[in-house]
C-alpha cells in the first residue's frame, strides 16, 4: 500500500508566496533597516585609512587582552591589508557585527521570557533545535524570496543560525540564579524588575556572555554562505575561489576569515571575563 506524500513542500512554498503577498511593505521595512546598519557600520569601519583602524584595534586589544592579543591583531590585520583582502574583510565584519547586533537584542529578552515561563520554553525549545539543525543553506532560500539578493537577506539568515546560543544560555544562565538569593529579594519586597536587572542579569552575565561569543562565531562561519545569495565581502573571494578552483586565491580569503574569527573570539572572551571579575 502506497502512502501518498504529504504536501510539506506545497504548503510551504504557499505560505511563502502569502507572506510575500500581504507583507511585502513589511520586510521591505526590515530590509531598508538591515541594510542601512551594514552600510553604516562598513562606512565607520572604512572611513579611517586601514593603518589607523589597525592602530585603534590593537590598543583596543591591548586594553582587554595585552600584549600577545593586541600583536596579533597588528600583524593579522596588516596581512590581510597586504593581501588586498582590507575593504572585502570590512565589508564581512560588517555583515557579522550587525547579525550579531541583532540577534543579541532579539535573543537576551526571548531567553529572559524562557527563563520566566516555563510554557514559554516548552515552546521556544522545538523551534530552537530546530533552528541549530536545520542546514543552514535552507535558510538562504525564504531569506531570498522575502529580501531579493543581496546582503540583507545574508544577514536574515545569519541572525536565524546564529540566535539560539544567546537564547539558549540565557535562560540557562537567569535558571541557575540561586534560589536563596531569588527568595531574599522576595523577602526584601523587590519587584519582578528589581529582581531581573539588580539580581539575575549581573549574577548570570557571565553565561549569557558565553553564549553572546557564540552567536558572534557562528555569524562569522555564515560569511561565506551569505556570499552564495550576493553578500560581498571576503567570503565572496572564497566562494569565487573554490569555484574556479584557484587555491591560493581561496587560502588568502581563508586566512582572512581565520584572523578575524581568532580576534573577535579572543576579544570578546578577554572581554567577558574582565566583565565576569568586575
Amino acid at each position: 500500500m502506497n502512502i501518498p506524500k504529504l504536501p510539506l513542500g506545497k504548503g510551504v512554498e504557499w505560505l511563502e508566496d502569502w507572506l510575500t503577498t500581504y507583507f511585502g511593505p513589511f520586510f521591505g521595512f526590515i530590509h531598508a533597516v538591515i541594510g542601512g546598519m551594514v552600510s553604516g557600520i562598513d562606512a565607520a569601519l572604512t572611513f579611517l585609512p586601514a593603518i589607523v583602524l589597525i592602530v585603534l584595534i590593537a590598543a583596543l586589544a591591548y586594553w582587554i587582552g595585552k600584549w600577545r592579543i593586541a600583536l596579533f591583531a597588528v600583524i593579522g590585520l596588516l596581512l590581510i591589508d597586504n593581501l588586498g583582502l582590507w575593504d572585502p574583510s570590512m565589508q564581512s565584519l560588517a555583515l557579522v557585527l550587525t547579525a550579531s547586533i541583532l540577534a543579541v537584542l532579539i535573543g537576551v529578552p526571548l531567553g529572559v521570557l524562557c527563563a520566566q515561563s516555563q510554557t514559554f520554553q516548552n515552546i521556544a525549545t522545538p523551534f530552537l533545535d530546530f533552528m541549530q539543525t536545520m542546514p543552514a543553506f535552507v535558510y538562504l532560500l525564504p531569506a531570498v524570496s522575502f529580501f531579493s539578493l543581496g546582503v540583507v537577506p545574508g544577514v536574515i539568515a545569519s541572525i536565524i543560525f546564529a540566535i539560539p546560543p544567546t537564547i539558549r544560555l540565557t535562560n540557562l544562565g537567569i535558571r541557575q540564579v540561586s534560589p536563596e538569593l531569588v527568595e531574599a529579594a522576595d523577602a526584601f519586597g523587590s519587584t519582578s524588575g528589581q529582581k531581573l536587572f539588580k539580581l539575575q542579569l549581573p549574577i548570570a552575565l557571565p553565561t549569557i556572555m558565553a553564549g553572546i561569543n557564540q552567536t558572534i562565531m557562528l555569524s562569522l562561519s555564515m560569511v561565506v554562505i551569505s556570499s552564495m545569495i550576493g553578500a560581498q565581502g571576503v567570503g565572496a573571494y572564497v566562494y569565487r575561489a573554490v569555484s574556479q578552483a584557484k587555491t591560493g586565491a581561496g587560502f588568502e580569503a581563508g586566512i582572512a576569515i581565520v584572523i578575524i574569527a581568532i580576534l573577535l573570539d579572543r576579544l570578546t572572551q578577554k572581554l567577558f571575563k574582565s566583565k565576569q571579575q568586575v
